[in-house]
């Protein structure tokens, strides 16, 4: 007896009956206990039946629950028989509710059957093959109650109800127990047991053998293989399950075919006959062992795969799809099986072209296109080109060839005119324009469209950005020649050759004409607007730029010679290297630049006097020899990137002084010459010739002095007393300015302040005798220049 109150629950009690080895029918009979006073379990009280100490499995008998306050008897009928024994095992599980009281008592074994439990039939062994049905009859005597429960009972514990129980007589009845496609997992022990609250039958332990049909470990193997026939080897010697074998077959399909052959081999070689060609098969080899369901799986598959045969004709139908200016799309007849012959196969796109005019250089492909596909482009081709297509079908086996088939690609727009072929020649006022046709024409060209317009200018008098312009030549005419064009301007020039397809790509080049010479405002030579024995006035009037603003504004004084060929306005040559009084006097040259002007400052005519004895930028504007006659030129240069254009016009002209009071001449011996001009005072014109004579020999001497100078240092120009007195040791310069003046202490009627001195004096001059309270000329300002 157990209180269930004072253990915990899910506690386990164990009451192990002795083994027993019975050699007849006998019964187990015991007493069992369960209450509990508030209705509520107080447990479960089981049986177990383990044959020769086995597991112990499921319960064959049970009961749970509150029965009352009295003790209730129940028996077991277990027939397991000798050599076999059993031992009897009684548990008591502590429910969740610990409330009542668990007995068992009176264990008795009798020798005769059970009244209340069945007892059954000797249980047989069942053999069936793997996959099939099974089925135990459990045969038991007595008598069954209603609530009787049949169970087949696995040794490890499962337990399967009865499919029906049939009743053969008043005390006889029988079981079944099918097992449905039974695998060797399920082959183990089984027992039939029968369940009621007043009992339990147990049959011996029967054994269900599961067996396995035999199936090939290895596949067939191959031994020749040809396109329409496959020869094989068995290959049987080792198998997985259960033998006797009594059956060989042989099994193959197409590896993709939904159908399947079955054909019975009696040696262990087989041929295969009427296959098709470039197929894959799978080959298996079924063997089969007494009983249903005796033919095993198929044994591993030969994977195998018939010979190609040679293609039966190249693809037909060839023809373009699509023609672009770069592209071709063909298209072909679709190929079946009865033209490849094989599965395996390619389809070749053979063409070429020849990219440029000359035959030497042709461009040969073989583009393999993708199985099944009958249209393929090809692409990158060059416009306007013949090109010659053929099919090849290939397979292991053989080819087959087409005929060759020509296209020809469309126009496209031309391609560019290459940039380094457009050569010009810019002039003044007009432009020759030279470039080549396209590298590629991509067609028939069937004109040239030029399109120019100016983008830049430094002649502020032109409008930029100017119309644009365009005209068309014929496609022979790769020149043109553009005129009434402005100097010193920037042109951009597009350049583009013209198909049926349209225009190509322009090439864009920059040319700029050449500037002009400045062009000026004299119709003819003006006259002076004043003049002097050492100065002229002239009227300087501003130049007109031509492609390039005014730069500088120049004033050129040439002494004039009688042998010297004369320059006539507006057609001289003009001065392109400055020269300055001192330069030009040193090289010996007649001419010098008087004065530099700035363009800004002659924004309108304007006087200037030429020997003003001023400096202008640099070059000094030295009083002019009486004696002597001088050609005045302007002139006027542009500058721009680089290039200069020069403009002069001979603008004055001042002739030599033919009064008959001669200008003292200042020389070395001036004493000396003093006297003989006094003894020659009736002969002018020997006089005219002793002067220009000793006027050569005064400016070799003063040349000569001055490299002395330059040799000796300063210490030398005042060696003689005479010279430090007169002040003869001054710079040539200085002794110019100190000689001017005392001309203006002391002038002459007929001679102005600086008639005296036009070069450089190597010593001190001799003054004229003037009559007391003689007045001098007036002496005309100099006009103001920034």
């Amino acid at each position: 007896m157990v209180n269930t109150s004072q253990h915990a629950p899910g506690q386990r009690a164990h009451v192990i009956f002795q083994s027993l080895s019975e050699n007849d029918t006998h019964c187990v009979q015991f007493s069992y206990f369960l209450y509990s006073r508030d209705g509520h379990s107080p447990g479960t009280l089981g049986v177990y039946v383990r044959v020769n100490g086995g597991p112990l499995g499921s319960a064959v008998w049970n009961m749970t629950g509150s029965h009352g306050r009295q003790w209730h008897q129940a028996e077991l009928a277990v027939s397991t028989f000798w050599p076999n024994e059993y031992q009897v095992l009684f548990e008591a599980l502590i429910s969740p509710d610990r409330r009542g009281y668990m007995g068992l008592d009176d264990i008795l074994l009798l020798s005769y059957p059970c009244a209340k439990a069945p007892h059954f039939s000797r249980l047989g062994d069942v053999e069936v093959n793997a996959g099939q049905n099974a089925s135990f009859q459990c045969m038991a005597a007595g008598r069954a109650a209603e609530a009787e429960r049949f169970l087949l009972q696995r040794q490890s514990g499962a337990l399967v109800p009865a499919a029906g129980v049939r009743h053969i007589s008043h005390r006889r009845f029988l079981a079944a127990f099918p097992l449905v496609a039974v695998s060797r997992a399920e082959q183990d022990l089984y027992r039939c047991v029968s369940q009621a609250p007043r009992g339990a039958g147990v049959s011996n332990f029967a054994e269900l053998i599961v067996k396995e049909p035999p199936t090939p470990i290895a596949p067939p193997q191959l031994l020749r293989a040809g396109p329409t026939y496959l020869i094989i080897q068995l290959n049987t010697n080792s198998i997985i399950g259960d033998g006797p074998i009594v059956r060989k077959e042989i099994e193959y399909r197409m590896s993709r075919g939904p159908w399947a052959e079955v054909h019975a081999v009696s040696l262990q070689t087989y041929k295969l006959w009427h296959l098709d060609p470039d197929t894959e098969y799978e080959i298996s080899v079924l063997l089969t062992r007494p009983g249903d369901g005796g033919t095993g799986r198929p044994g591993p598959p030969l994977i195998s795969r018939t010979k190609c045969a040679e293609p039966m004709r190249a693809p037909k139908g060839l023809a373009f799809a699509d023609i672009q200016a770069r592209q071709l799309t063909l298209q072909w007849e679709p190929l079946g099986y009865n033209v490849t012959r094989c599965h395996t196969y390619t389809v070749s796109l053979c063409y070429h072209y020849t990219p440029g005019s000359s035959h030497n250089q042709t461009i040969r492909e073989c583009v393999k296109t993708e199985q099944g596909v009958s249209r393929y482009t090809i692409k990158n081709l060059l416009p306007y080109r013949n090109v010659h297509v053929r099919l090849v079908l290939t397979n292991p086996e053989g080819r087959k060839e087409g005929k060759e088939v020509t296209f020809q690609t469309d126009e496209d727009v031309p391609g560019g005119i290459a940039a380094e072929s457009l050569t010009f020649t810019p002039l003044e006022d007009m432009i020759f324009l030279k470039w080549e046709e396209p590298q590629e024409p991509n067609g028939l060209i069937t004109q040239y469209e030029i399109s120019y317009q100016s983008i830049e200018s430094s002649d502020p008098a032109v409008n930029v950005p100017g119309p644009r312009r365009t005209i068309s030549k014929l496609r022979n005419e790769t020149y043109h020649v553009f005129s009434n064009l402005h100097p010193g301007t920037t042109y951009l020039f597009s350049v583009r050759a013209r198909t049926g397809k349209g225009f190509g790509q322009a090439a864009l080049t920059e040319i700029t004409t050449n500037i002009s010479a400045p062009s000026f405002d004299y119709a003819d030579m003006p006259s002076p607007l004043g003049e002097s024995e050492n100065t002229i006035t002239v009227l300087l009037r501003p130049a007109q730029g031509r492609g390039a603003p005014i730069s500088v504004y120049q004033v050129i004084v040439e002494e004039e010679r009688p042998r010297r060929l004369r320059r006539e306005p507006g057609g001289q040559d003009c001065f392109p290297v400055p020269l300055t009084f001192e330069v030009a006097l040193a090289r010996g040259l007649v001419h010098y630049f008087g004065a530099e002007l700035a363009a800004s400052s002659l924004p309108e005519a304007m006087p200037f006097t030429v020997g003003d004895n001023q400096t202008y930028r640099g070059f000094w504007n030295p009083p002019l020899e009486p004696r002597k006659a001088y050609l005045i030129y302007f002139q006027a240069a542009s500058h721009l990137k680089g290039e200069t254009r020069l403009n002069c016009i001979r603008i004055a002209r001042k002739a030599a002084c033919k009064e008959s009071k001669q200008p003292l001449e200042v020389s070395q011996r001036s004493e000396e010459m003093g006297l003989i001009l006094g003894i020659c005072a009736g002969g002018l014109a020997v006089l005219i010739l002793l002067l220009g004579a000793i006027i050569v020999i005064i400016r070799k001497g003063a040349i000569i002095r001055r490299r002395q100078i330059s040799v000796s240092g300063p210490r030398n120009l005042c060696s003689r007393k005479e010279d430090r007195q007169s002040g003869g040791c001054h710079p040539p310069r200085q002794r110019e300015l100190w000689a001017q003046d005392r001309i203006d202490q002391k002038c002459c009627q007929g001679l102005t302040r600086k008639a005296s001195i036009i070069y450089l004096l190597p010593h001190k001059p001799r003054l004229p005798q003037m009559p007391p309270g003689t007045p001098c000329p007036p002496h005309p300002a100099p006009p103001y220049f920034p």
